[in-house]
């Protein structure tokens, strides 16, 4: 187990989930932790908007190794996160660790991409995923990290093999969703509105797994809707208070998976349209959560019967009583060898 609050640690966001995932670990850590964030324009506002959410740190920003010439990009990254790390590793206090989630190439920065010096005084590096789906990055997270963490729900026949072969490693097990670290259960509205007020968000895609999942969302979808949008990218409200809508809101509409869980567990009814399959959005069902899955074009009886059952389920909420909430937050705590201070 980590050494926690005497080990200078380098936080990687690489997603605006991320962001506010590791938000309580960052405001417990040490004032000379340093962050790398890739450039996302949601990553940017958070942490431009991080007052009293996330401590600032001095912070690194790499691209992100989509689209066009990714190969070119994940090596420029990598190169780039090696010089930072370098010179954070130089002095009476190096970096001891890297935390990320999802994201391997910052956990591969521990050593320089060609000539392989490493950075000796790194001797941890985290690795923590709830998309079985991201074998690119695990492939080359099993090469790098010394740490997995993953989900108790994870689905092995979804990960490429990559489950089965971290026996070099030290594998933890977390009970619970990410988004039960830094949510927290709320009241749900007592009625419902008059149109019902729908939260939306809709993907821009082009990332490592996303085009093979995004389905459109027909306009029809929101007829009889008072509709707030929340797309990637485009959305105008409070960054940090993004959950507070979700709970606020009579249903959610969305082709985000992320997205899809936190209102879930807040209890607000949520369509999710997408072919994505991931073992915390089989526990949410399992467990008696408002989620309400398509995975094929939306079209047809069975659609049209998916769609009558999510609007009668905008006025059910009060039925329903899910699970207590696991404390995946101390767990991840004591994994870490930290005391967190809120």
């Amino acid at each position: 187990m980590s050494t926690g609050m005497v080990m200078r640690t380098c936080w990687v966001l690489d997603h605006p989930a991320h962001v506010r995932l590791l938000a309580p670990f960052l405001r417990t850590g040490q004032s000379n932790d340093v962050i790398i964030a890739t450039r996302r324009k949601e990553v940017e506002t958070l942490l431009e908007s991080g007052d009293g959410h996330i401590p600032r740190r001095q912070t690194h920003w790499v691209e992100r190794p989509v689209g066009e010439k990714r190969r070119q990009k994940a090596l420029n990254r990598w190169r780039s996160s090696h010089r930072f790390l370098r010179q954070c590793c130089e002095g009476e206090s190096p970096i001891q660790r890297i935390v990320s989630i999802g994201a391997p190439l910052e956990l591969m920065a521990w050593r320089s991409p060609f000539l392989r010096r490493r950075l000796h005084s790194i001797v941890e590096r985290w690795y923590i995923t709830d998309t079985e789906v991201n074998h690119i990055a695990h492939r080359l997270a099993r090469k790098a990290a010394t740490d997995v963490s993953l989900p108790t729900h994870w689905r092995d026949d979804l990960d490429g093999g990559f489950s089965s072969q971290l026996h070099h490693l030290r594998v933890h097990r977390l009970d619970g969703l990410h988004g039960h670290v830094h949510l927290r259960p709320s009241l749900r509205p007592s009625g419902v509105s008059n149109p019902p007020r729908a939260l939306v968000r809709r993907l821009l895609g082009g990332g490592i797994h996303d085009d093979n999942e995004l389905l459109n969302i027909p306009e029809e979808v929101f007829d009889g809707l008072s509709v707030t949008l929340a797309d990637e990218d485009d959305y105008s409200g409070d960054a940090w208070a993004l959950d507070r809508e979700l709970a606020a809101h009579d249903c959610v509409i969305t082709q985000s998976v992320t997205l899809a869980s936190e209102a879930a567990l807040l209890g607000t009814p949520t369509l999710l349209i997408t072919k994505a399959e991931r073992g915390f959005l089989d526990r949410l069902e399992a467990e008696g959560y408002p989620l309400f899955r398509w995975k094929k074009p939306c079209e047809g009886d069975e659609w049209k019967n998916l769609q009558a059952q999510f609007l009668t389920g905008i006025h059910l909420t009060e039925a329903l009583e899910p699970e207590a909430w696991p404390n995946i937050r101390q767990q991840m705590a004591k994994m870490f060898g930290m005391e967190l201070i809120d």
